[in-house]
């Protein structure tokens, strides 16, 4: 069986790094998967989850809030800000963060402070979205 090396890396840490069958995350212009041997690419990614199927047939959910993907033939990185274990997401935590950004969007004074918590409540919104997803897989 064929794998593909994959390391997902936030600015604190590595948050996978090993084998891997296949991995889906959402590209910017849509869902990319991927298998060993993929054509060579670089690509930004949008905020959502990395989905990571393991040699044994499990999965390994990753959330990431945007970020670079590489893609060689036999390595797959992908690099955001912030990234967290499937796992390790709060759901109390990530609603009440929403509620906050959604707070600040009402109360934006400028463009700026517009366009900062669109992003932050777009964030949220995937990040709430990858947490139901992998929720239901477990």
């Amino acid at each position: 069986m064929s794998t593909i090396h994959v390391d997902v890396v936030s600015a604190e840490e590595s948050i996978f790094s090993g084998e891997a069958k296949f991995v889906a995350l959402p590209g910017e212009s849509g869902e990319l998967g991927i298998l060993p041997r993929h054509v060579p690419l670089i690509t930004r990614i949008k905020p959502g989850s990395v989905r990571i199927e393991l040699p044994d047939g499990t999965e390994e959910f990753v959330f990431v809030a945007g970020g670079i993907l590489e893609v060689q033939p036999d390595c797959v990185t992908v690099l955001s800000d912030t990234a967290v274990r499937g796992s390790d997401l709060d759901e109390e935590k990530a609603q009440k963060a929403k509620q906050a950004a959604e707070d600040a969007l009402r109360n934006a004074k400028d463009s700026i402070d517009l366009a900062a918590a669109q992003s932050e409540l777009a964030v949220l919104a995937a990040q709430i979205a990858a947490l139901r997803k992998y929720r239901r897989k477990h």
